[in-house]
């Protein structure tokens, strides 16, 4: 997990630095979606557009899951009940309007935040190195106290090294709520991909520090777990009860904004004729709300079964693809467009974004390993959506050239921050 999370660093990095010229370049709310469009053409930005929603769709089903355990953890009861009053309340908010929403998700991730902080403070006095090698080894190749599951279980740690860093790439969503998209866009992907960094880092090694890593390696609340494991306080006490509670706060502002994510995409790919015209309809304050019950109805069928881990891999299957294509955009608009202008480049230029395509082959490719059926049956429901735009919807878009499209996205989401 260590080695996983400095590699998926090294990929997040680069490609934070990447996606950062690109929304310099296309400031608009389409986010990957539109960077894919204009290297690639309609067929780019719909794989690109379609594996971002995914991501977006399954990660809050995800999310809730873990926000459900957390809840048994606290009172003693989640479940589907659980998954259907946050999915209710969080989705509600979004209808009422979005500026709303985005204040409240900024105060959540503050919260957030500092229960993390809390956390850290708290594990330092139980931290033992030792306890970071507790996982007996395994027979597979290579396997050592270092490495229980050997070589491949570096491979296979990868999906959930991702979920440290999953969804910063979300950012440029924002831009047309942003003052200076130029100028700021940069300035707070590389502040935020540095926060994760840090955040990430403490979370790693005094989690599993203070409680053992044998401890929370299949916990669904893996930070109560640790407070609470033999190794560390032995039990239930007043850290765990204050970070059972704050930190719940961390889930929720990751469910949040991650609904807030796919109502966005969704609109986005179906005002243009990607999608059926229907998701993009707007209500009276002007919120795609067809774009937010669907795939909010769909989230909470797939969080019933359950199956947490597996929806992780399913929400970093549809992440990693994405990533290929967008590291693949950079790449082809420095090839094709070397004179546009570029208020902000990418440190190393092509070759920054060229490791985080090879990183992120590497990702998709773990995600068959960690779960082979989860991602084959994902990359089946990826090619439906491929054919259906083949044969359908690309006779069907409301503009045939980028430029238009643009166009058509600007007037979408120039109506969207009315809201």
């Amino acid at each position: 997990m260590l080695i996983a999370t400095v590699l998926m660093a090294v990929m997040y990095t680069a490609m934070v630095f990447a996606l950062a010229e690109l929304s310099t370049i296309i400031p608009t709310a389409g986010g990957g979606y539109a960077f894919a469009l204009r290297a690639m053409g309609p067929w780019g930005g719909f794989m690109t557009g379609v594996a971002i929603l995914i991501e977006y769709a399954i990660t809050p089903a995800a999310i809730v899951t873990f926000i459900g355990a957390a809840v048994e953890a606290f009172i003693g009861f989640g479940g589907p009940i659980v998954y259907l009053i946050f999915y209710a309340i969080f989705v509600g908010i979004l209808l009422y309007g979005v500026g709303e929403a985005l204040k409240l998700m900024y105060v959540i991730t503050a919260v957030a935040v500092a229960a993390l902080l809390i956390f850290v403070v708290g594990m330092i006095p139980q931290f033992d190195p030792a306890n970071l090698f507790d996982i007996q080894p395994t027979e597979a190749a290579g396997a050592s106290a270092f490495l229980p599951f050997g070589y491949v279980g570096i491979w296979a740690a990868f999906p959930y090294a991702i979920w440290f860093y999953l969804a910063i790439e979300g950012l440029p969503l924002a831009a047309e709520e942003t003052r200076n998209p130029t100028r700021d866009m940069p300035r707070g992907f590389i502040a935020a991909m540095f926060s994760l960094l840090v955040l990430a880092g403490l979370i790693l090694i005094f989690g599993p520090g203070g409680g053992g890593s044998a401890q929370i390696q299949d916990s669904g609340a893996p930070l109560i777990d640790a407070i609470e494991s033999p190794k560390a306080y032995g039990g239930t006490n007043w850290l765990s009860s204050l970070i059972n509670v704050v930190g719940l706060t961390g889930l929720i502002a990751s469910f949040f904004s991650t609904i807030y994510a796919y109502s966005r995409q969704t609109f986005a790919l179906s005002r243009a004729g990607y999608l059926p015209k229907v998701l993009s309809l707007t209500s009276s304050r002007r919120v795609p709300w067809v774009a937010l019950v669907v795939p909010g109805i769909i989230g909470f069928i797939l969080a019933y079964s359950g199956h947490g881990a597996t929806l992780v891999n399913v929400a970093v299957f549809g992440a990693t693809v994405s990533y290929v294509l967008m590291m693949l955009a950079h790449v082809l608009l420095r090839i094709r467009e070397p004179g546009t202008e570029r208020p902000y480049r990418t440190p190393g230029g092509m070759v920054t974004s060229g490791v985080a395509l090879l990183l992120a082959a590497a990702s998709v490719v773990a995600t068959f390993i960690v779960d082979p059926v989860a991602a084959g049956i994902m990359a089946g429901v990826y090619v439906l959506f491929v054919a259906y735009f083949g044969l359908y919807s690309r006779h069907h878009l409301v503009a045939q050239a980028p430029e238009e499209e643009f166009a058509t996205l600007e007037k979408a989401e120039s109506e969207l921050a009315g809201s």
